[in-house]
């Protein structure tokens, strides 16, 4: 990924390669955060291509050179890992303030796990965090779920996966990833409420991963202000002004140059 591979510059640090693999049809495309991801991931693919179900398809894994502490698998996350998509971590802040979905996968679900951390101690916004492995899978059970109630016009519409998990929650949904903005878009049609995604849009570049995940706006600070921004989008207008300030002090606060230019354009 863009933000990953520090030091190796533009041939190895791309931004769309799940975005090729999901052009495939029998490619199973994950970028998993955590060991435990990859061992479910490595068993599914194993069952499905060499066990009893002997499906014609491959996979493409994306795997980190970053070290980092290996949390335990949450109760039930399975099954979630293998559809791509699973409640990591759910806010403990109290109930009835603000509350953001934050969705991330592979090297920067770390950087949005500090992002809800911050949201909470410093905004007082309760921050749920989704890890996303496969946004490619959660595109295609989409779109076999709006196939399916288009043929059965009849019956109940058929819910997708990535709607099913949202339903339940509250408020605006933002999603970090290591590459490019269209990788998070490919859930957008199934997302029940405002969604802004973060990516890595831009050339190649070698530099610290610090500086490669600011330059690319996509680290905790990027994801907090995004967070704060669409509270302040989706609130009532006479709110509107005052959750705005709070986002320019956001800005102020995590040293963000506004004149910085954008990473697509350099």
């Amino acid at each position: 990924g863009r933000t990953t591979l520090n030091g190796e510059g533009l041939q190895h640090e791309d931004g769309h390669s799940h975005l090729i693999a999901a052009t495939v049809p029998n490619c199973v495309a994950y970028d998993p955060s955590f060991q435990f991801e990859l061992a479910v991931i490595v068993q599914d693919g194993l069952r499905r291509m060499f066990g009893e179900e002997n499906q014609s398809v491959f996979y493409y894994v994306t795997v980190l050179n970053e070290n980092y502490s290996q949390p335990a698998m949450p109760e039930g996350a399975a099954e979630g890992v293998r559809r791509g998509m699973y409640l990591f971590r759910p806010s403990v802040a109290p109930a009835g303030g603000p509350r953001v979905q934050l969705l991330g996968c592979g090297a920067i679900l770390r950087e949005v796990l500090a992002a809800a951390a911050i949201l909470e101690e410093e905004w007082g916004v309760a921050a749920d965090v989704w890890s996303c492995p496969s946004f490619t899978e959660l595109r295609r059970d989409g779109l076999a779920a709006e196939r399916r109630s288009l043929l059965q016009p009849e019956a109940e519409p058929v819910e997708s996966y990535v709607t099913w998990c949202l339903k339940g929650t509250e408020g605006p949904v933002i999603a970090s990833t290591d590459y490019m903005k269209a990788y998070a878009d490919l859930i957008r049609p199934w997302v029940p409420r405002r969604y802004v995604t973060l990516g890595t849009d831009g050339f190649g570049r070698s530099d610290t991963r610090e500086a490669l995940r600011h330059f690319f706006e996509v680290d905790r600070r990027w994801v907090t202000v995004a967070a704060l921004k669409a509270l302040a989008d989706d609130a009532a207008p006479e709110a509107r002004p005052v959750l705005a300030r709070k986002v320019s002090e956001a800005i102020a606060r995590y040293g963000i140059d506004v004149t910085k230019p954008d990473p697509t354009t350099v």
